[in-house]
């Protein structure tokens, strides 16, 4: 018995992954484009100057509550009534001169509220502004305190 031979040549091309192909660069392209829609930050470089600004160090006004509540500033022991007096010289010179208030962590609260509210009433003392208070954190006196 012969078998029949299907020598008969196709004539289709094959077709069935054209259209994955098709997707495939269609992603490519969507993809790619965006990177050049991305340039990058625009920023001016400084022009070169030979002599840096001079940058003055400003000293701030230290007021240290102690736990009897005794109160220092800038390591001189005062009383709480003189504290603006000693205040007034300095921020007539620099009205933006910061205060610190540094209340010691065994010194009772009541304490470093009355140095803050002697410090707010200073405008209305005769002084131009409101003194600019800054009391630190626990956290701030213990990594950053020398």
């Amino acid at each position: 018995m012969k078998l029949a031979r299907d020598n008969k040549v196709d004539d289709e091309i094959p077709t069935s992954s054209m259209a994955d192909i098709a997707f495939l660069l269609i992603i490519y392209f969507m993809v790619t484009t965006t990177f050049t829609a991305t340039r990058g930050l625009d920023f001016a470089l400084p022009e070169d100057d030979d002599t840096p600004p001079v940058v003055e160090k400003e000293e701030s006004v230290l007021i240290e509550i102690q736990p009897g509540g005794n109160i220092v500033v800038d390591q001189k022991p005062m009383e709480l009534s003189g504290v603006l007096d000693y205040l007034r010289p300095k921020l007539e010179v620099n009205p933006k001169k910061p205060v610190i208030i540094r209340p010691d962590p065994e010194t009772a609260y009541e304490n470093m509220i009355k140095v803050l509210d002697e410090l707010r009433q200073a405008k209305d003392k005769g002084f131009a502004e409101e003194i600019r208070i800054s009391i630190p954190t626990q956290r701030e006196i213990e990594s950053f305190w020398y």
